[in-house]
């Protein structure tokens, strides 16, 4: 199972993977760990980061970059129509409104949405990170600005489905860098003690963000983030609300700066002098927030054992519902999740209806979006009856924002109240319900600020008629349990009902749409590997024209003949001309066809040079062969002692094979001698490595026979051995025999040893 993680920048993208124990950034078919955010279109395929990058002059009109800024946002959005004037490629409507660029591949003018295009860019960072890995990857955590809106988070999942990824969690910039600092550090505060507060500080090249982080053992908590559009405002406003939650400088422990542009002097000095700190500079500027993701993701990941560390995400934007109300007939509102909430997190409104009804989402504060819609989306509640005694019926929906950051309706219930029969007890079936309650007291838990916030705007709304907080339903829930016992004996019982929810989100691609894309992306990489293997094969022909004529004037030149070294000499400058000519632009095949026809001359040539060199390497080695075999069958004719147990007629076989062999060797040595080295050679080194290997299989059993063992008496084979060991015997042994007296302290010397390390 992966675990990776992708750093998609404005100007530049990171990958990082897990692995060998450790988080590692790879490095791209170039060896360079950065690839660039461009993709560039031409008439048979595309080219996406370092290529794409080297046709912004040749191909500007079709090679795009700085797209990650359309993402969410319709054509007619103000800064849409403002960035068009200062961009080379062309901006174009979707059908559906959005933002598309519209550009020239496979010679027809075609229009990709901002998705397509950022999931060709991810399409790239998953095979460098295929290629580092050696397997396929899925699963992988993704960052995004800490300022993108709804719209912008669920564009850039969309854009990770069509690149077949399975994007475990869209995480901010600055927390993905604060977590690659926090899990490494073993000297953090207990989770009882105050927390370590942090500042990252990350000047990218087109955004600027400022996030403060609280650290305990263990555990990451945003208290909020900046999103500074201007390095002049960081010395006025922004200063008031940084240090508004009774922040002061003095708590501040570091200030993190990364980004590419933390480099620069100036911004540098104006971040320090803000802050009153010299600025830490402990992690990659580049790297941190790639590293910090695939932390993420093998956190998230059951392949890896990793040390656990919770993190709080913060909501960047107030978020807010407004409904029609049912009582007075006017528009209602209430702010769900106020700005630097904590995320993820659930919420429980209890609606009173008869009929389906909507709610809509928006941002509650429009001054503060990067962004020209405040709207999320309309969620309509389906499926909505009344009671079956007239009134209205108790709706619990569900609000939530999740771990991308992103708002949603999660779920609805209906709480049916069923009259039950005579005698009956009465039972509480509204379980549902009650997870969904259990659910949002364990995040309050979890978030206490944050839960005594909700309480309070839950007071705020108590005067609401026809909506509730789950805190409103617990305080009902303590007025019930206050009645006297035979209130609670009431024959009453209820039961939970699911209802459908209608999303519309704003800019939200269609499921249909979204599966054309995958469809597509699919079609255009499999264009991209016809198109690669196409233009390998005609550089294959370019090569080896190269090659052979380089060395036909070099290390071939003595292989082949002056009329053949002419003729191929043409063959090759002819097809060179052919290359840049009509076979500009030829299919796979005919470049394949093409280097066959050449191969047949020039193989020739490449084997007898290949020959040349074997050959003697081959020759020497049989008559090294031939050369032990003679000795052997001499020593044995000479009645040698080593050899004397050998067969008559074996040693004869020897002898005549080893014969042989000389007389072929011989044989094929004069013939070879008279051969020019442009012609083919009398005999290949294959051959007489076949022939070393006959000539062994026939000789070698023979000569290497071991010599039958003659048993001497046990007395005195015993005696022998047993001399050298004792020293008495030793002694004795050397007395009567001087000259096995003179061997034994030697075989005593060897086996002293062995014996003292058994």
């Amino acid at each position: 199972m992966s675990v990776v993680g992708f750093d998609v920048g404005f100007q530049s993208c990171y990958v990082a993977v897990a692995r060998a124990g450790g988080i590692e950034t790879v490095a791209n078919e170039y060896s360079d760990r950065c690839t660039p955010s461009f993709v560039s279109f031409g008439p048979r395929n595309r080219s996406i980061g370092a290529a794409a990058k080297s046709q912004v002059v040749t191909n500007c009109k079709n090679t795009v970059q700085g797209f990650k800024r359309f993402h969410g946002r319709a054509f007619s959005d103000p800064y849409v129509q403002a960035a068009k004037s200062s961009l080379v490629f062309d901006l174009a409507q979707m059908p559906t409104g959005t933002t598309g660029i519209k550009v020239m591949y496979m010679e027809e003018e075609k229009v990709f949405s901002i998705e397509q295009v950022t999931a060709m860019l991810l399409t790239k960072l998953k095979e460098t990170a295929e290629a580092a890995l050696k397997k396929p990857v899925a699963d992988c955590v993704i960052s995004v600005p800490s300022f993108f809106t709804d719209a912008e988070r669920r564009s850039v999942m969309d854009a990770a489905q069509i690149a077949g990824l399975n994007c475990l969690r869209l995480m901010n910039d600055t927390t993905a860098v604060a977590l690659a600092y926090g899990i490494y550090k073993q000297d953090l505060p207990a989770p009882e003690e105050k927390p370590r507060t942090v500042v990252f500080v990350d000047v990218g090249h087109a955004g600027y963000q400022v996030s403060v982080c609280a650290f305990n053992k263990g555990k990451l908590k945003v208290r909020l983030f900046l999103h500074i559009l201007s390095m002049v405002l960081v010395l006025n406003r922004h200063s008031m609300l940084i240090f508004k939650p009774g922040l002061k400088k003095e708590d501040i422990y570091a200030v993190e700066i990364m980004g590419g542009a933390s480099r620069t002097p100036a911004i540098k000095d104006r971040i320090s002098k803000f802050f009153g700190k010299e600025l830490s500079t402990t992690l990659n500027a580049d790297e941190a927030v790639a590293r910090g993701c695939a932390l993420q993701c093998a956190i998230l990941s059951p392949a890896f054992k990793v040390r656990e560390f919770s993190i709080t995400e913060v909501v960047p934007y107030p978020i807010a519902l407004k409904w029609t109300s049912a009582a007075d007939e006017g528009v209602s509102d209430c702010e769900v999740f106020p700005k630097n909430h904590a995320a993820p997190f659930s919420k429980v409104l209890t609606f009173y209806r008869r009929e389906p009804f909507s709610l809509e989402a928006y941002y509650n504060n429009p001054k503060e979006l990067p962004y020209s819609d405040p709207t999320i989306g309309q969620f309509t509640i389906q499926k909505v009856v009344p009671q079956p005694s007239g009134e209205s019926s108790k709706v619990k929906v569900k609000v939530r924002v999740n771990v991308h950051g992103v708002f949603s309706v999660s779920s609805a219930s209906l709480v049916e109240v069923v009259k039950s029969a005579e005698g009956e007890e009465p039972m509480e079936m509204d379980t549902p319900v009650k997870e969904d309650e259990n659910k949002m007291q364990v995040d309050q838990e979890v978030q206490k600020a944050q839960g005594d916030d909700q309480k309070e705007h839950a007071d705020k709304k108590s005067d609401t008629e026809d909506m509730e907080t789950s805190t409103e339903d617990n305080k009902q829930e303590e007025k019930k349990n206050e009645q006297p016992p035979q209130a609670k004996k009431a024959k009453v019982k209820t039961k939970t009902v699911d209802l459908p929810i209608e999303n519309s989100l704003n800019w939200q691609l269609a499921g249909e749409a979204l599966n054309l894309f995958v469809e597509n992306e699919g079609k255009m990489i499999m264009q991209d590997k016809l198109e690669k293997e196409r233009n390998d094969a005609k550089n294959y022909v370019e090569e080896y024209v190269y090659e052979m004529r380089d060395k036909l004037h070099g290390v071939l030149e003595n292989f082949v003949s002056e009329a053949d070294r002419d003729s191929f000499s043409l063959k090759l400058e002819d097809t060179e001309n052919w290359l840049y000519e009509e076979g500009e632009d030829q299919q796979k095949q005919v470049y394949i066809d093409k280097l066959v026809e050449l191969k047949k001359l020039g193989e020739p040539i490449q084997n007898r040079y290949t020959e040349a060199e074997e050959r003697p390497k081959a020759l020497d080695e049989l008559g090294r062969q031939i050369q032990q075999y003679t000795k052997v069958v001499e020593a044995y004719k000479a009645k040698d002692e080593l050899y004397d147990h050998l067969d008559e007629l074996e040693m004869m076989k020897v002898d005549k094979q080893m014969n042989e062999a000389m007389t072929w060797m011989n044989n094929k040595m004069n013939l070879q001698s008279k051969q020019s080295l442009s012609q083919d050679p009398v005999v290949k080194a294959q051959e007489i490595q076949a022939k070393t290997k006959e000539l062994y299989s026939a000789c070698n059993h023979i000569v290497t026979k071991p010599k039958p063992k003659v048993e001497p008496p046990k007395e005195e084979t015993a005696a022998e051995q047993n001399g050298p060991v004792n020293g008495q015997e030793g002694s004795e042994a050397q007395t009567g025999n001087p000259e096995k007296g003179q061997a034994a302290p030697e075989t005593t010397e060897a086996k002293l040893p062995e014996m003292d390390i058994n």
